[in-house]
């Protein structure tokens, strides 16, 4: 780089000093003194001027070296500038395609320059995703389309990883025809900031996705912005709230000290979560969970605060339901079994420590049974209303009321000074009932009530146990005539030795072969054809005789038993159908019964799955009947398990529809094909106007939803003709026929003529 001094003078003093030399030389040897004179002077006036030539040509020497080290200087600072930014410098000679890169050792490596050729720019330097945007924007400023290039891509740094760099540069030299020359600029390595903006365009997405209110505020609490959710939930734009202070959503529903104590702990601590009413642009006040944190800036100096709300108002509302659903029963408003056991628990707990008595008295609705199918199961549920109300009316307000279920009330009565006391109570129970109750404007229906009573210590130290000696000594009541009261005593265990008895038989049953299925067919009323069978479980105990199926069937389902004697069940079924299929009823179907432990504790889906490829029947004629109290109580955790087993192509159905509560919430929820109206419905349709309407209602409204309605317990013609008339699709009941066993119900299929009347034979 260093330049070479201009000869100029060279040539004159090589002329001058040669005419002297020749002009010396001319002379002769004696020319005299003033010939020498004059060489002399010649000499002097040469070596003067090769002496000024010298100065000259050694001052523009050290001009040129200084002008060399600027030069030097400035490319150094230049080099160094360009390090400390992180810039790279580069510089294209287009002619000669060669590229020459300065500083950014972090993006070239080790060395301040770097000269390639253009080709291996492509193919070494730039990303090759990249590589075609980046040659469209460099033709587009070479031909002047740009005025300057400009272009975001990805570059191997010196360690060989790829690094985004912001590069911008414009011809600087062209030729005589505008042809370019020369094109120079800048590159800087971008990364982190890409990074950084992504990173920042992904947190404002995810505030603006949020459903939560998030508000960023200063240290004076004022709104300094707020994201769309905060705009939702309180009714504010971001242009009401910028600048506004906190305040703005302050609540009657707290005292200003409280709001002050808040922001004093956020001011102390940096954090505060809590919930807070808040209120809303429209006066409207809402519940909010609220997580405030304080935000710093690098110097780690806070700079502000951000504050999450979440609207809880709903959930809150949500949770007292639920927790009172769960406590509480929903026809009386009485405390449940849960809380009734809750309560109890405290009871015994307090009595113990205070040596007081607690008395239990289980009470029974005398048959509320028949009170209940004569005059409906609307009529029945008003007036377990009002048995609760006359109840709690009798009882003190110190003392707990709980319904258990159906017709069954239990009282917790505490501090008991005596048992003389606590008959007494019961004795005011019974006169309160015997006063008729009042189920509506045209019924004053009268009932009495039978009295169990279990007292702590006397009878038992925990309340399971008082809760079962009050039942039985219930049940004791009931035998001594209804309408009485009965003290526990151990005499009364008769009862419960002889359940422990039946169950120990039960255990023995599976491996004695003493059960067996009996099937009780099925017919269209459209056609009158048979259009298949339930399979119905008996048992009769070499031991006990026959057992009924309402005495062994929850018997099994509390000791567990129920999954092995369900899969027996199942694969007898299945079994017959194919014996069934066999002989020539290929569109005839088999239903089955299954338990909700069956649903919720065995897989029952794999155990179907099995049975159907093993015996080759089509999943489409096997359909499985559970009880809408069963799906009701089990709703979330059974509609899976339906769900699957739909997958399967089995038909589902709702057994007894109509016994239980909100049914009809998730009946259209649920995977099901068919609805089986409860006997108890049937029996006195020609009889109750409230059975007649309810029928009508489930059989419309099953068809609204696509369902096959079956209509079961059907005795008479009477019933068969109403049923007819509202649109029912099949019945079922001994008008048709009893159950039978497996072979006398093929016979009856394959004998069966539509149109035929049944004789009601003897059950089977």
């Amino acid at each position: 780089m260093t330049r070479q001094p201009h000869r100029w003078w060279t040539a004159p003093l090589a002329g001058f000093l040669a005419v002297a030399s020749a002009g010396v030389q001319a002379r002769p040897v004696g020319a005299g003194l003033g010939g020498w004179i004059t060489q002399a002077v010649l000499l002097a006036i040469a070596l003067f001027l090769s002496w000024l030539l010298w100065r000259v040509w050694s001052h523009r020497r050290r001009q040129e070296k200084a002008l060399t080290a600027e030069i030097r200087e400035r490319e150094e600072r230049l080099n160094l500038a360009l390090w400390g930014s992180g810039d790279e410098f580069w510089d294209w000679n287009i002619r000669e395609n060669t590229l020459y890169r300065l500083g950014a050792n972090h993006l070239l490596g080790q060395g301040s320059r770097d000269e390639l050729s253009t080709d291996d720019w492509r193919t070494q330097s730039v990303h090759p995703e990249d590589l075609p945007r980046v040659q469209k924007l460099l033709q587009e400023h070479i031909v002047g389309h740009t005025e300057v290039f400009e272009s975001e891509h990805r570059i191997r740094n010196g360690r060989g990883e790829w690094v985004w760099v912001r590069s911008r540069g414009k011809v600087v030299e062209r030729d005589s025809a505008g042809s370019p020359l020369r094109m120079a600029g800048t590159a800087r390595d971008i990364t982190m900031s890409r990074r950084a903006e992504r990173e920042r365009r992904v947190a404002l997405e995810v505030l603006r996705s949020m459903s939560e209110a998030v508000a960023v505020i200063d240290l004076e609490f004022r709104f300094i912005s707020v994201n769309p959710a905060f705009s939702r939930i309180t009714g504010y734009s971001e242009e009401e709230v910028i600048g506004q202070n906190g305040k703005l959503l302050d609540s009657s529903q707290h005292s200003a000290e409280f709001y002050r104590r808040v922001r004093d702990v956020l001011e102390r601590t940096g954090h505060w979560a809590g919930e807070m009413w808040q209120k809303r642009k429209d006066g409207e006040e809402f519940l909010g969970w609220i997580e405030m944190s304080e935000v710093r800036d690098a110097m780690a100096v806070r700079s502000h605060f951000v504050a999450v709300v979440n609207d809880i108002t709903d959930k809150k509302r949500a949770e007292q339901e639920l927790r009172y659903l769960a406590n509480y029963d929903t026809l009386t408003g009485l405390p449940n079994r849960a809380l009734l056991s809750e309560r109890l628990g405290r009871a015994i707990v307090r009595a113990r420590r205070q040596e007081t008595r607690v008395a239990v008295l289980f009470l029974d609705l005398d048959r509320f049974k028949d009170i209940n199918d004569s005059l409906g199961h609307a009529a029945g549920d008003r007036l377990l209303k009002a048995a609760a109300t006359r109840l709690q009316a009798t009882v003190g307000a110190s003392d707990t009321v709980a319904r258990l279920g159906g017709d069954e009330f239990t009282v917790v009565l505490e501090d008991v000074e005596s048992v003389p006391a606590v008959e007494r109570m019961a004795r005011e129970i019974l006169t309160a009932f015997s006063m008729p109750l009042e189920v509506d404007e045209r019924h004053d229906v009268s009932i009495t009530p039978s009295l169990g009573i279990s007292l702590y210590p006397d009878h038992a130290l925990v309340p399971t146990d008082l809760l079962k000696f009050a039942d039985t000594a219930m049940y004791q009541a009931k035998a001594e005539g209804r309408n009485t009261y009965q003290i526990y005593n151990e005499t009364m265990d008769a009862e419960s030795r002889r359940r422990a008895t039946v169950l120990a038989s039960l255990r023995k049953a599976m491996d004695r072969g003493e059960f067996r299925l009996v099937y009780q067919p099925r017919m269209a009323l459209a056609d009158g054809r048979i259009t298949g069978a339930e399979a119905l479980l008996r048992w009769h105990s070499s031991e006990l005789g026959e057992i009924s199926p309402q005495v062994f069937i929850p018997l099994a389902e509390e000791s567990g038993l129920i999954l092995q004697i369900g899969e027996w069940v199942l694969g007898e079924a299945l079994a017959t159908l194919k014996r069934w299929r066999s002989h020539g009823l290929t569109e005839t179907s088999v239903a089955v019964n299954v338990s909700v432990l069956q649903l919720l504790r065995s897989n029952l889906p794999d155990v179907l799955r099995n049975l159907i490829q093993d015996l080759g029947v089509p999943a489409n004629r096997i359909e499985l009947e559970v009880t809408e109290s069963m799906v009701m109580q089990n709703a979330e955790q059974t509609t899976h398990v339906l769900n699957e087993l739909r997958k399967l192509g089995i038909t589902l159905a709702i057994d007894d529809f109509g016994t239980g509560y909100s049914s009809l919430v998730y009946l259209k929820r649920l995977p099901i094909d068919t609805l089986k109206i409860d006997k108890e419905f049937i029996g006195d349709l020609t009889r109750d106007p409230d059975d007649e309407a309810i029928t009508a209602t489930v059989i419309t409204m099953g068809h609204s939803l696509g369902l096959n309605v079956i209509a079961e317990g059907v005795e008479s013609e009477q019933q068969l003709s109403y049923l007819r008339e509202q649109g029912c699709d099949e019945i079922q009941g001994f008008w048709l026929s009893p159950p039978l066993d497996a072979h006398r119900c093929l016979a009856f299929i394959r004998t069966w003529q539509p149109g035929a009347v049944a004789a009601i034979p003897a059950p089977y």
